[in-house]
């Protein structure tokens, strides 16, 4: 049981850092971003892409605290692949020619395009395409 702050923080580093090891990202692809919706922590975790320095959202999460919001966080990156379909979106940035290929884990469409969307205008992206891609 967690008694205090100093371990409560403890923790939801080492979870952090299990989660990043998990996805095998750079602790600057990976964003742990947290709020507080109705009373509960909402935690949403997001990519950054080196390549074309976009971020994405990768899941979102809600707990009654900031380590039991961690906890399914990692509870869901060990098991997102067996859940979700695999989703390949070309888009191009406003104001750029380079189509970009993005690809996303999520339910369905809708739910993969707002990934894509997470935290900026609709009007900032033209999107090209969204193909589910087969499971292998």
């Amino acid at each position: 049981m967690i008694e205090t702050t100093s371990e409560m923080h403890v923790e939801a580093a080492r979870i952090q850092q299990e989660i990043k090891n998990y996805l095998g990202l750079r602790t600057s692809d990976l964003v742990f971003e947290y709020s507080t919706v109705d009373r509960k922590v909402k935690l949403d975790l997001i990519t950054i892409n080196p390549r074309h320095n976009q971020a994405f959202l990768f899941h979102s999460e809600t707990g009654t605290d900031k380590l039991d919001a961690l906890k399914k966080m990692l509870d869901y990156v060990q098991n997102y692949k067996e859940k979700e379909n695999s989703y390949t979106i070309q888009w191009v940035a406003k104001g750029e020619r380079e189509l970009h290929t993005s690809y996303f884990r999520a339910g369905n469409i809708m739910d993969a395009l707002q990934k894509l969307y997470y935290g900026r205008d609709m009007n900032t992206i033209t999107v090209f395409s969204v193909v589910l891609n087969p499971v292998s």
